[in-house]
């Protein structure tokens, strides 16, 4: 582990709050991996008034930030992003060790980072408004985009990387400073990355405050940014209860939320599906980051003519899943994050069956001298109905549930039928189903896919998703927009002040 902190430029004390220098005042918290629960290092958290110094550097570095040109901006995310590359084998590392994620997806979410980095990096020349006909003589109308202001991050430990940078580097091209506070489970890599942001800072001249962190609990630390006023906008990442109380209070103050919340994902298999593909596509789905993702798949809608072919095949695949050390590159499902998440799902489990439902495979947790003071569980095939009151709810463990139809408006209709609306996929060979999928009367997520899961989103396309989704997107080819104010500016170059409408109001 010694070895691992090295390489990140971490210790085994870590301050935890950094807003030009590094400090922190809260209590000190205790990282274990949940591999093997063993201590990796310590944190110090930051409190209220570190939040407070935090939230006020970040708005000073914001004022000259702000004029920076964008082109400039873009290099220090150029740097940023030089300094990721040549340490993505030991940021991966780090991430499988404090969050308990594969190695390959772990690498992975490093890559996410650096590409988001290179997107970033060409949008810093590319910030642009637009220009408008006006209805009056010798007038022109012009659209500007400027910057907004200090940006609030709230980060969620499954993903500690790259929806930090999906936000951060974004944000800081359009001129905006960001203060972070990641999960109180993945503060490490926060302060891996910061660190490395602090470092293109002050290569590039920037004042390091731009990229603040606070590592803290959410009644220490995200209670005051989600009331500061000061920060005018809250990207949150999390469970749809935390988005729906963060945005009670930031809309009650009258800013504005960029909200990535849970999921509760289908795939539909039709009767002309591409049965290879559909498989490898749940497969992946589900039991990748051990069904912690927001856009792990959770509900398999078969046709019925489908389903014991579709078991048979699932079957077979999770009985041969190697569950084990996240840093084993033969690994294929790592821990749980926690005990707490251990518990949960087993008791997701016991609720299912009370419901109706019936375990086909595993949920099992896994204990004894092959995975000591891990978080280990065995993924779980159940079959259920889609209005069990369980089935309505995201469970973050890697629980599948297998739902039949018959016709395809009544997939439709079962993919639908859930509170929150992220990703969804089908598996057809009928052009008619999928293209109904992805039209106005289909699914009614963010992300619909034709013969492709619900994991695996590119940096190029928007994410995010409806209903108790939030309704945010991050990443994409406008996500610019949310880190901007727009302004609207009117141009007379004529001796004369004619009036919208027609108006006239001469004296």
């Amino acid at each position: 582990m010694k070895e691992i902190l090295d390489a990140a430029g971490l210790k085994t004390k870590n301050p935890g709050v950094f807003s030009g220098e590094w400090g922190g005042k809260g209590e000190t918290f205790e990282c274990r991996s949940p591999g093997n629960g063993r201590v990796i290092a310590s944190v110090r958290f930051g409190d209220a008034g570190d939040c407070e110094t935090a939230i006020d550097r970040a708005s000073e570095a914001f004022r000259k930030w702000r004029l920076v040109p964008a082109p400039k901006r873009g290099e220090t995310v150029r740097l940023f992003c030089n300094a990721v590359r040549e340490r993505k084998g030991d940021l991966a590392r780090l991430l499988a060790l404090e969050c308990g994620k594969i190695l390959a997806e772990a690498e992975g979410e490093i890559q996410e980072v650096i590409d988001i980095c290179d997107f970033a990096l060409g949008l810093s020349r590319q910030l642009y408004g637009l220009t408008l006909a006006s209805e009056r003589p010798s007038h022109r109308l012009m659209e500007q985009w400027h910057p907004l202001g200090p940006v609030g991050v709230i980060t969620a430990f499954n993903f500690p990387a790259a929806v930090w940078s999906w936000n951060s580097v974004l944000a800081s091209v359009c001129g905006d400073s960001l203060i972070w506070k990641p999960s109180e489970k993945a503060p490490l890599m926060a302060a891996a990355l910061t660190k490395i942001a602090e470092y293109a800072c002050r290569e590039s001249g920037a004042d390091p405050a731009v990229f603040s962190l606070c590592c803290g609990l959410p009644g220490d630390v995200g209670t005051k940014m989600i009331e500061d006023r000061r920060l005018p906008l809250i990207s949150a990442t999390g469970s749809c209860r935390m988005g729906a109380a963060v945005a009670k209070v930031v809309h009650g103050r009258l800013g504005r939320t960029l909200l990535e919340l849970g999921g509760n994902n289908a795939v539909v298999v039709t009767p002309s599906a591409p049965m290879d593909l559909a498989v490898r596509a749940i497969f992946f789905g589900a039991v990748g980051t051990a069904g912690q993702r927001c856009t792990t798949t959770r509900r398999v809608i078969v046709h019925e003519s489908r389903l014991e072919e579709l078991k048979e095949v699932l079957l077979k695949a999770y009985g041969s899943v190697r569950i084990g050390d996240p840093l084993d590159p033969k690994t294929v499902m790592g821990p749980l994050i926690d005990r707490e998440a251990v518990d949960a799902m087993a008791q997701a489990l016991v609720r299912l069956k009370t419901e109706g439902g019936e375990v086909l495979y595993g949920g099992e947790p896994l204990e004894g001298s092959a995975y000591p003071g891990g978080c280990y569980v065995t993924p779980c095939l159940a079959r259920a109905e889609n209005h069990f009151p369980l089935v309505q709810e995201e469970t973050f463990a890697p629980i599948l549930y297998l739902i039949t139809y018959r016709e395809f408006d009544e997939a439709i209709a079962l993919n639908n039928d859930v509170p929150q609306g992220f990703s969804s996929a089908i598996f057809t060979a009928d052009m008619r189903e999928a293209e109904h999928f992805v039209g106005p009367g289909g699914s009614d997520c963010g992300l619909a896919n034709v013969n492709a899961g619900t994991s695996g989103a590119e940096i190029g396309g928007a994410f995010g998703g409806e209903k108790a989704t939030g309704g945010g997107r991050e990443s994409g080819t406008d996500a610019w927009k949310n880190y901007m104010r727009r302004q609207t500016n009117t141009i007379n170059y004529s001796d004369e002040l004619p009036l919208a409408q027609g108006i006239n109001f001469e004296a």
